[in-house]
């Protein structure tokens, strides 16, 4: 067998064992699944020093220069998907490392956006713990139909959000830098400037790839602009959202609720008040985290090693 030791990491639901038939690779290497996450890193250069290959998803472990350059026997990197703002692509190229990607099953985030958006508007967390604990009804839920929903990126994850709605009834409107009049119509929605888009949402979903242009678009203005008691999701990536804004605007009951799926710092602080707020129905990124994902993601991982070891890597990151 080759000296080349393979890294499964990430696994946080130790289920990557089972979703995919990793012998594939035994002719490459001897594959290892790892589940001890050091924060120092000294103790991540020493835990990963062995390793040629490591499997990663998207946005867990970060991977920046100075843990690369530590590594000396690492030569590929293969992630989840085809972005990964976890790890640093010119260090790596800098390294002689590649870095690889995959593609992903589409439905699994516009689905968990869904099903946070009608949880959030029908308080269904509080109305079925209030059962769990011997209660009944707390209070009124809010309806769908009718209502305006303002997707913050119509890309193909709010597309297929902006399908839902219209299926349940609700008037779609959206933004983004880039949008056209002509793409907004394409999926049933309509394309509205930036402050009417807050001014007129009811409920308003994010999803926007997060870059410098899009850090905190969703600031303590606009969610002045917002209609007193609406509702946010974002199930795109925490630091759209201005934390401290948020916070204000939620404890204040400036905004109805929020439903929240990701956060600035992730795995989210114990002691951290999104964890604790009544209005605030938080999941821990599942976004893309489901059977048909995660099979997607390892198999295109294990494709990714045996095409770069048989000498022809494939879906290549580059800076």
């Amino acid at each position: 067998m080759s000296e080349c030791r393979i890294a499964v990491m990430d696994d946080w639901q130790r289920v990557a064992r089972d979703v995919v038939e990793w012998n594939a690779l035994a002719s490459v290497g001897q594959v290892d699944f790892l589940h001890d996450y050091p924060a120092d890193l000294q103790a991540m250069a020493q835990r990963l020093a062995p390793y040629t290959v490591l499997c990663v998803m998207r946005e867990r472990t970060p991977l920046q220069a100075e843990l690369l350059q530590r590594l000396p026997r690492l030569k590929l990197i293969v992630t989840g998907g085809m972005r990964n703002a976890a790890i640093d692509l010119a260090a790596a190229q800098a390294c002689g490392i590649l870095v690889c990607g995959g593609p992903s099953y589409r439905q699994a985030a516009p689905e968990l956006t869904w099903a946070l958006l009608m949880a959030l508007s029908r308080n269904l967390v509080n109305e079925a713990n209030s059962l769990r604990n011997g209660g009944w009804q707390l209070g009124l839920g809010q309806d769908l139909s009718g209502k305006t929903l303002g997707l913050l990126g119509l890309g193909n994850i709010g597309s297929t959000v902006a399908g839902y709605a219209k299926a349940f009834g609700m008037n779609v409107i959206a933004w983004s830098q880039n949008l056209t009049e002509a793409r907004a119509e394409a999926v049933g929605a309509r394309k509205v400037e930036r402050k009417v888009l807050f001014e007129q949402a009811d409920i308003l979903s994010i999803h926007l790839v997060l870059s410098e242009r899009t850090r905190h678009l969703v600031d303590s203005q606009a969610l002045a602009w917002m209609k007193r008691g609406a509702l946010l999701v974002n199930t795109s990536r925490g630091p759209i959202v201005e934390e401290r804004a948020l916070l204000a605007a939620l404890e204040s009951g400036r905004l109805g609720g929020a439903a929240l799926d990701v956060f600035d710092q992730e795995p989210l602080p114990l002691d951290h008040p999104l964890r604790h707020l009544p209005n605030v129905l938080a999941t821990p990124h599942l976004g893309y985290v489901t059977e048909n994902n995660y099979r997607t993601f390892y198999s295109a991982m294990i494709e990714d090693i045996l095409a770069w070891h048989g000498g022809q890597p494939i879906r290549t990151l580059t800076p």
